[in-house]
């Protein structure tokens, strides 16, 4: 029950879809259609609203990190319910049902999930993050880098085999819906943050 709980609260947190409500209300369209066409705080970035893509990439982290924290509370902190949570929370986040399933990339939910699922491993993640967008200043390249490495932190670093293998679903499917990315990566046309894709 606890586990069900814990699915239908997260989809439905992460489902929220902070960057398409954000732009609209600021008068600025539908994200959809400007650049990437993701409803992420990169693509908010495109539209030159650097305090509209803080406040998506806040709301984004927040809902996947709200979601682990209630179900936290709800089972007296148990492992199994609040990774189920978290990863419902960013799969809502990447497939939400009143978007017709087409939502965003998930990056800023797998933060703010896995900050709240195990702290340190989510500093050392965003540690990554940081360190691979000053150096390649490519979000996605340094989004695939921390998701790759963070299944890895929490299972060797801190033996917690359920959250890692939660963070490690969350982990493929950021690679899957960075397919387009990883193509222009290869190809050596992706877009550096800040940047607009015309």
């Amino acid at each position: 029950m606890m586990l069900f709980l814990a699915l239908v609260l997260g989809y439905l947190l992460g489902s929220i879809p902070f960057g398409l409500v954000l732009t609209k209300l600021a008068g600025l369209g539908d994200i959809r259609a400007i650049g990437s066409g993701n409803i992420g705080a990169t693509n908010v970035l495109r539209t030159g609203r650097k305090d509209l893509a803080l406040a998506t990439l806040l709301l984004d982290s927040g809902k996947g990190a709200i979601a682990v924290v209630l179900i936290g509370l709800i089972t007296g902190w148990t492992e199994a319910p609040m990774a189920v949570a978290g990863a419902a929370a960013f799969l809502g986040h990447c497939f939400p049902a009143w978007l017709k399933f087409k939502g965003g990339k998930g990056v800023a939910t797998f933060l703010g999930t896995l900050l709240a699922l195990n702290f340190i491993a989510g500093l050392v993640a965003c540690a990554i993050w940081l360190l691979t967008a000053l150096i390649s200043r490519l979000s996605s390249l340094s989004a695939l880098v921390a998701a790759a490495l963070s299944p890895l932190v929490i299972y060797v670093g801190f033996g917690e085999t359920v959250t890692a293998l939660a963070v490690l679903f969350m982990t493929i499917l950021i690679f899957i819906r960075h397919r387009a990315n990883i193509e222009r990566l290869i190809a050596g046309t992706e877009p550096k943050i800040g940047g607009k894709k015309e």
